[in-house]
């Protein structure tokens, strides 16, 4: 069967810069690919390709006939007015291809009911969200996305793409679509940041970057299988690297030997040497990589106690949101803040902060002490240069008691002289995210205080904003969906429950068993989550027991007595595939490098498939 989307040889630049060029992208029944890359790597711009709703400057994108094509984009805005109901009737009337488009009013009613049902709408209490006449533009972010999310698979694409659909769901929400897109009978490419996520729900990885020969890297696997791939290719990278520049070296020293000492060599030699010479500048330029130097600076305060709640109870809105909510902030702690949309993790850091009053208890703050405050909604003037974001009143900042030019402290985040001059605005929401942070260093903190930092960062800035943190001397109130930096950073958890009580936990994985006892689902979650169920209960005494196996059908029989056969097919290929990378042929070759890594992805996947085949079966057969 045909790709159910096939992009050749895809370009696209804005302005003089390439954002990418030549790629080659297909998706398949069955794919969920994650599609990942620094910041500015057209990743979004690859997404809305693929979608339709981009021209590529050159090359061509084809959909396989009647195959319908589902678009989630990274902001969700519905126009005002339009119901949740009229979202969803929009979206089925206007679809192609679609046996949908012509339902009657019962069976549209029916359709529209079960995907606001897998959406989550019907378990969510609060009445605005489940209710079908509500405006889409009163929902919180959450709920809007989740809305988008529905509204794209209400018409059954064969191929769903989405952009950062984690970065204003929750934690709940994104559990939620992770079940979705791990069961869903469509295609999936998400662009995310979120390691937990593609770990979970990938069954490919791909990264665009200017890094790799052809573009993008491609590996099949989880996202853990996909650090291990990129690793292979940089390790062979690295080895064509070293030879290229020893075939260079020893051409450069041929070729400063002078015309009298070269007289009667040919002059395909000194070709060679200039096309050896220009391979390398390449390889070079597409390896030369730099990171952002992020460093927050503590203060030297001693005292231990830094913020204390006692009984506090915060309302909005004439609502309670936190109600008689008690703990402790204390030098070098590093608190996580978790909970479901609206049950007021964003309402604490406001109210710590000062931003807004309490309604009851009180809050202690040690005497002079200093906050540095993120907030998730990334105040900042849009029409600032990005010059005088970082330095309002010159031309230098004060970053840790030395001045320093604010081109030299650009530069750290990884911004260009160019940039300097720009409006914010043309930032795209990660370089905007980098800003913030850059002026939140430039504040001593005894605490720091960071509400979902991570929308729209990319991994790499994630990695070292991850290291950052650990390192720094303060205490840290953090709020975030990412669970990988929650459970890397945190020493501490304090889980809202979203009803105004809040209980303090050792780490995020305590909070989500919590969360599952509480909600009545121990005993069913384990087997879609993962979990592995006790082997000391009786059941799964009784389970395991030898009376009750099962014995192995015909068919079954049969491929069980092929497969030592195929077994050793399998080692044969991953062992030549192995072999092929360290061919020195191939290795000097970025094309060949490429299709050996693929191989070799492919034959430890099949390698790895038979193994397990072969272990259900030998179990099954007792």
């Amino acid at each position: 069967m045909p790709p159910i989307l096939n992009a050749q040889g895809v370009s696209k630049r804005f302005g003089a810069t390439p954002l990418f060029e030549d790629i080659c992208f297909a998706v398949n029944e069955g794919d969920r690919i994650g599609l990942i890359g620094p910041n500015g790597a057209g990743k979004s711009t690859l997404l809305a390709v693929l979608a339709g709703e981009v021209e590529p400057d050159r090359g061509e994108v084809s959909v396989r006939r009647r195959a319908r094509v589902g678009y989630v984009r990274q902001i969700s805005e519905f126009a005002a007015g339009l119901t949740v109901r009229g979202v969803l009737e929009s979206a089925l009337r206007g679809a192609e291809n679609s046996a949908y488009s012509s339902f009657g009013s019962e069976e549209m009613e029916g359709r529209l009911r079960e995907t606001l049902g897998r959406a989550g709408f019907a378990d969510q209490g609060a009445a605005t969200a489940n209710h079908m006449d509500t405006a889409a533009a009163s929902l919180s972010g959450g709920w809007r996305k989740r809305l988008a999310i529905a509204e794209a698979m209400v018409t059954d694409p064969d191929v769903l793409l989405l952009d950062e659909p984690t970065n204003h769901l929750d934690l709940e929400g994104i559990e939620w679509l992770e079940g979705v897109l791990r069961t869903a009978r469509f295609a999936c490419v998400v662009v995310s940041h979120d390691r937990y996520f593609l770990e979970n729900v990938a069954s490919e990885v791909v990264e665009l970057n200017r890094l790799y020969a052809e573009g993008i890297l491609r590996v099949r696997g989880s996202y853990s299988r996909f650090l291990e791939g990129r690793e292979q290719y940089q390790e062979a990278q690295s080895r064509m690297q070293e030879s290229l520049r020893n075939r260079v070296k020893t051409e450069i020293e041929w070729l400063r030997r002078g015309p009298k000492a070269r007289a009667t060599k040919a002059k395909a030699r000194i070709d060679n040497a200039q096309e050896l010479i220009g391979k390398l500048a390449d390889v070079d330029a597409r390896t030369r990589t730099a990171t952002a130097g992020i460093e927050f600076a503590a203060t030297d305060r001693q005292t231990r106690r830094l913020i204390a709640l006692n009984d506090v109870s915060i309302a909005l809105g004439g609502r309670e949101i936190v109600r008689a909510v008690s703990f402790s902030v204390t030098n070098g702690m590093k608190l996580g803040l978790v909970g479901p949309n609206g049950s007021g993790k964003t309402t604490i850091l406001r109210a710590i902060s000062g931003e807004i009053p309490i309604a009851g208890g009180e809050i202690k703050r040690a005497q002079g002490l200093r906050t540095v405050y993120f907030s998730q909604m990334r105040e900042i003037d849009p029409s600032l240069t990005l010059r005088r974001a970082l330095a309002p009143d010159s031309d230098a900042v004060v970053y840790q008691d030395r001045v320093v030019h604010v081109a030299s402290y650009a530069a750290r985040f990884l911004f260009t002289g160019d940039q300097l001059n720009q409006p914010v605005e043309r930032l795209s929401g990660g370089e905007r995210g980098r800003v913030l942070i850059a002026r939140l260093m430039l504040q001593p903190a005894d605490v720091l205080m960071l509400d979902e930092p991570t929308n729209d960062l990319d991994i790499p800035t994630l990695e070292i904003l991850e290291e950052a943190l650990l390192e720094f001397k303060g205490a840290l109130v953090l709020v975030t969906h990412d669970r990988y930096l929650l459970d890397r950073v945190s020493n501490i958890v304090l889980g809202l429950d979203g009803r105004g009580q809040a209980r303090i936990f050792a780490d995020y994985r305590q909070w989500e068993q919590w969360r599952e006892e509480e909600s009545g689902g121990a005993d069913a979650e384990p087997a879609q989550q993962g979990t592995e169920l006790p082997l000391n209960t009786a059941a799964a005494s009784a389970s395991s027991s030898a009376p009750s196996r099962k014995k192995l059908s015909y068919l079954e029989q049969r491929e069980f007595d092929g497969m030592e056969e195929r077994v050793d097919k399998a080692d044969h290929r991953l062992s030549a595939a192995s072999k092929r990378l360290e061919d020195p042929a191939v290795v000097t070759n970025p094309v060949a490098l490429t299709e050996a890594l693929a191989e070799m992805n492919a034959a430890r996947a099949e390698h790895d498939a038979i193994y397990q085949r072969w272990a259900e079966l030998s179990e099954k057969a007792g």
